[in-house]
């Protein structure tokens, strides 16, 4: 539906249905984005709580994390084949159960449990949001409801740490936590009701990849292949590094390589496989990938360190650690609202800009605690964390729609979810190494606030160094990519 300006040219006239259906949409995304940042304030009071182990805290992100990238294909392909509303009531309505389980839990093994399902489901109707969108705007005025879901991703990301302190520092160590979990409930059955009555139930002539069917043995194997080489990165340390867990470490690997095979024997057969052997043909994409997966190792683990640092080790209060995000929060939100712009005057040019800055502060942050040490104050962390973020919001934007520019403009759809995926699948393994490097290099040397303390500086250095050198490899990827992204993308 269009109309025309006092020059005569065309502007979209978007339905009121079309906002209000958005609104909804948006109220589920920004659930699934604040569970990714809230929960970060809460894993030492979790821990605490629970008496939960070690391996359990990085569990809490890294299981959400990889069930959630699982998800993300086989749900678009399942929205495109039965309608995108009843994905994304389905999904919204498992995560909202899944909250009110996480805020239940009374053991490692309830929570961990119930963070995964809530990783599924939210993978389940994240898909939704962008296909209803394409669904409901046209194209002039898409540019618009994507404008504002980016802004609703960067004010769910910013607020996460800081809602999740304050709701901690009003409640409690013991019921705060929980507290943390069940403020999604509120929003996910408003959101239900509204999905039922708002969003659209039809959906477009499913395409042909849709029609074909979900690839279930390849979505098996690389589950199964991406728990197997997480399962001993995040239990290795905890148990001592048995031998199982290098045979579950090779185990892993060779599923990862049946996945690849059964990928190109399922394309000769004439199916639509889950991961397109054909986007692989180029080198750039498939460089373009690792970045992904590197750049997301680096990025996510920063918050999950200094959490536990500020209140393990430091003795600070849940809220005080939210506090020390806020410079990080700002800057993505600043970096983000003009990364768009960015990248069409400079091209990749912002993106090496984003992954410089974001190394420079996480390079900063190390030396800090390497020459501070246990004196540290979140005055001396604000620069090295301001310029992260601004970093992180020049690439985040942008970097998915020039991985995707290295492939065919009929490829484009797929490589976009394998993009997605291997975001998640990296936050999950950074969060899953960066544990096992925190917590495998902590020694407490004696009693007293003062030894804890410095042990819990040793460890975060050692970690913050991890997350690092990942950033420093992100950077040199970054050059793979295309110097600009054609129009078509």
């Amino acid at each position: 539906m269009s109309d025309t300006t006092q020059a005569g040219r065309p502007v979209a006239v978007i339905p009121r249905h079309a906002w209000q259906a958005l609104v909804v949409l948006l109220a589920g995304m920004f659930m699934a984005l604040l569970d990714t940042t809230i929960v970060n304030v809460a894993l030492p009071t979790i821990r605490t709580s629970l008496n939960a182990s070690e391996a359990t805290l990085s569990w809490i992100i890294s299981g959400y994390a990889l069930a959630f990238g699982l998800a993300l294909i086989p749900s678009g392909r399942l929205g495109d084949r039965i309608g995108h509303k009843w994905v994304f009531f389905t999904g919204l309505a498992l995560f909202t159960l899944a909250s009110l389980a996480c805020g239940l839990a009374q053991n490692d093994l309830q929570m961990i449990i119930a963070r995964v399902v809530q990783g599924l489901a939210g993978g389940m109707f994240v898909p939704a949001v962008t296909a209803v969108i394409q669904l409901l705007f046209p194209p002039m005025a898409r540019g618009k409801a994507f404008a504002i879901m980016g802004s609703v991703i960067g004010v769910s990301t910013a607020l996460g740490p800081i809602l999740g302190g304050l709701i901690i520092q009003a409640f409690g160590n013991e019921n705060g936590w929980r507290l943390v979990f069940w403020v999604n409930l509120p929003i996910g059955v408003a959101a239900l009701i509204a999905a039922a009555l708002l969003l659209p139930s039809g959906s477009e002539r499913a395409s042909d990849e849709a029609r074909s069917g979900i690839d279930w043995v390849g979505l098996l194997l690389i589950s199964a292949g991406l728990v197997a080489l997480l399962v001993p990165l995040i239990e290795g340390q905890d148990q001592g590094w048995p031998l199982w867990t290098y045979l579950t470490l090779a185990a892993g690997a060779l599923l990862v390589v049946a996945f690849g095979v059964w990928e190109v024997m399922f394309t000769r057969w004439g199916k639509s496989p889950l991961v397109p052997p054909r986007l692989f043909r180029h080198p750039a994409f498939s460089g373009g990938i690792v970045l992904a997966l590197v750049y997301f190792a680096a990025f996510t683990s920063i918050f999950f360190t200094i959490s536990i640092l500020w209140q393990a080790g430091l003795g600070h209060t849940a809220l005080e650690s939210g506090l020390v995000s806020i410079p990080f929060a700002f800057g993505t939100i600043i970096g983000a609202s003009q990364s768009n712009r960015l990248a069409q005057r400079l091209g990749r040019t912002v993106l090496v800009i984003g992954v410089a800055l974001v190394t420079v502060g996480l390079v900063w942050i190390w030396l800090a605690l390497l020459l501070i040490g246990p004196e540290i104050t979140n005055w001396q962390l604000l620069p090295p964390l301001a310029i992260a973020g601004l970093g992180s919001g020049f690439f985040i934007a942008p970097n998915a729609q020039f991985i995707v520019a290295t492939v065919d403009r009929t490829e484009a759809g797929a490589a976009s979810g394998v993009v997605g995926v291997m975001q998640r699948v990296g936050s999950a393994i950074g969060i899953a190494v960066i544990g096992s490097v925190f917590f495998g290099t902590l020694v407490v040397a004696g009693p007293g606030p003062a030894a804890l303390a410095a042990g819990f500086t040793t460890s975060a250095t050692a970690a913050m160094g991890v997350s690092a050198a990942f950033s420093v490899l992100a950077l040199l990827l970054v050059f793979v990519l295309p110097k600009r992204v054609d129009a078509r993308f």
